[in-house]
């Protein structure tokens, strides 16, 4: 009935912490994890008479972002104080752009079932972030740490035109991946570089004005996010069918029993005294500068999906995982230079080696072996010469370990080389046969089943030697005679 009556409407705003070694407006690091309140300093804190110095990477990565989002990039750009007060503030106001923004609208494209969709962006600016307060270090005192105070970011906002929990997933898995992308932001949502917050309403289907919006604060996992939109969906849904008011406010998510619940009631408008801070010139964008830019934006994912599906042959499932990360996507391009299989390169990629670097905690850029190894061991399986499952269990392992080898002679050389001896392997045929005579009997009978068996002893009594498909040709004959 619910899905009925009522339609969603969803507006997303992330925070993405940029990848630069220094704050926005000041030296001070921003590494992760130090202790606290060692990466600060009188900028920082706010102390009479520093000046804030800008950031020139952090406007670049805007820029970057805003042009990869199809965006209007603002020539004259100035900062703004956002007045308002909060502990872990330490000047008692946050520099922002939110009333200019350097990116104007744009959109970001999501592919599902129902097909493709753009979810066009309102705006993405720059600000500078706030401490943060902890709560749990003393039984009377809240605890503060500067050390995240004035590291840049870029908020991302979005138009309220998401329709469900499965559109924002989609729509943040995608724009995270953009982000790692192009090197904006390294998209750790369980350090904080990456939040989110959801801004949720429902109205009646027809309608055209917007519902009561709740704001769901600090998200910090794409699965998170699902999780409190529907909660809060369902929620407001059954408020509605009550007859109950949905009361504009602020919200939290609590992960261990999938609810949200309430921080503080939130009214139509905050006065926070925007004024262009007095201190920070207005700065322009010129043409060198964007033309500079768009010069060091790779192909991005969407491209490389649309590029393998059509080229390839590759389904839109491989495809995005392959396209996950960026340094896969470049080993995967060198790869197929150098190998016509490219159905068997993703197997490969998605199979052992993910397998061999989710165990060693290492990210394809620490790969041992080099594409041309990959092209040569692939060939080896595609040719017929070696089992995959041999391959992969006996001579994948020594590549990895850092020999520098030919997968060839390895294989000559560790006696691996299939055999398409059909003398040879009807001898081997002829052994299994005559070791089970209770199955073959049974095999006879109907129970076709049991041919995977008799495959896996003529593979063991063979080493692995024997050819797969001639050897199940064999087996068949001989078993149905």
């Amino acid at each position: 009935m619910h899905g009925e009556l009522y339609e969603t409407v969803i507006g997303l705003e992330v925070h993405a912490q940029l990848l630069t070694k220094s704050k926005l407006f000041s030296s001070d690091e921003t590494e992760f994890g130090a202790e606290p309140n060692t990466h600060i300093s009188t900028v920082t804190l706010g102390y009479p008479g520093t000046l804030p110095v800008l950031n020139e990477k952090a406007v670049r990565l805007a820029v970057k972002m805003g042009i990869a989002c199809h965006s209007e990039i603002e020539t004259f750009n100035y900062f703004a104080r956002k007045n308002y007060f909060y502990p872990d503030l330490p000047k008692g106001y946050q520099i922002s752009q939110h009333t200019a923004p350097i990116c104007k609208g744009g959109y970001i494209k999501i592919t599902q079932s129902a097909g493709e969709k753009e979810i066009h962006l309102n705006r993405i600016h720059l600000e500078e972030d706030a401490g943060k307060s902890i709560h749990d270090k003393d039984d009377k005192f809240t605890s503060l740490d500067f050390n995240r105070a004035g590291v840049p970011l870029i908020e991302i906002v979005t138009e309220p035109c998401i329709s469900n929990a499965d559109e924002a997933v989609a729509f943040l898995t995608n724009l995270r991946r953009i982000l790692r992308y192009l090197d904006i932001c390294d998209g750790n949502m369980e350090e904080g570089s990456l939040r989110c917050d959801a801004n949720v309403s429902i109205r009646k289907k027809g309608d055209t004005i917007l519902g009561t919006k709740v704001e769901i604060k600090n998200l910090n996992s794409i699965r998170h996010v699902k999780r409190a939109i529907e909660f809060e969906v369902n929620r407001m849904r059954e408020l509605t069918d009550k007859k109950e008011a949905i009361i504009q406010q602020t919200r939290s998510f609590d992960a261990e029993n999938g609810t949200t619940f309430s921080l503080r009631s939130k009214e139509e408008a905050n006065d926070y005294r925007y004024f262009p801070d007095p201190d920070l010139p207005p700065f322009e964008i010129t043409s060198e500068f964007l033309n500079s830019i768009e010069k060091t934006i790779p192909a991005l994912p969407e491209q490389l999906i649309k590029k393998y599906m059509e080229n390839y042959n590759l389904s839109r499932y491989d495809a995005e995982v392959i396209t996950d990360d960026r340094e896969t996507a470049s080993y995967f391009e060198e790869l197929i230079l150098l190998t016509p299989s490219y159905k068997a390169a993703v197997n490969w990629l998605l199979g052992p080696v993910k397998s061999y670097l989710n165990d060693k905690s290492l990210s394809i850029s620490g790969f041992p072996v080099k594409p041309e190894m990959m092209a040569s061991l692939i060939a080896l399986v595609e040719d017929g010469s070696v089992h995959f499952s041999t391959a992969s269990s006996k001579i994948f392992p020594e590549l990895a370990s850092g020999i520098v080898a030919d997968p060839l002679q390895l294989a000559i050389s560790m006696n691996l080389i299939q055999t398409g001896d059909e003398t040879q392997i009807l001898e081997w045929v002829k052994q299994v046969m005559d070791k089970m005579p209770d199955k073959v009997l049974e095999y006879k009978k109907g129970k076709k089943g049991l041919l995977g068996l008799f495959m896996g002893e003529v593979k063991k009594i063979s080493k692995g030697k024997a050819d797969p498909l001639l050897t199940n040709q064999l087996l068949i004959q001989n078993l149905e005679k």
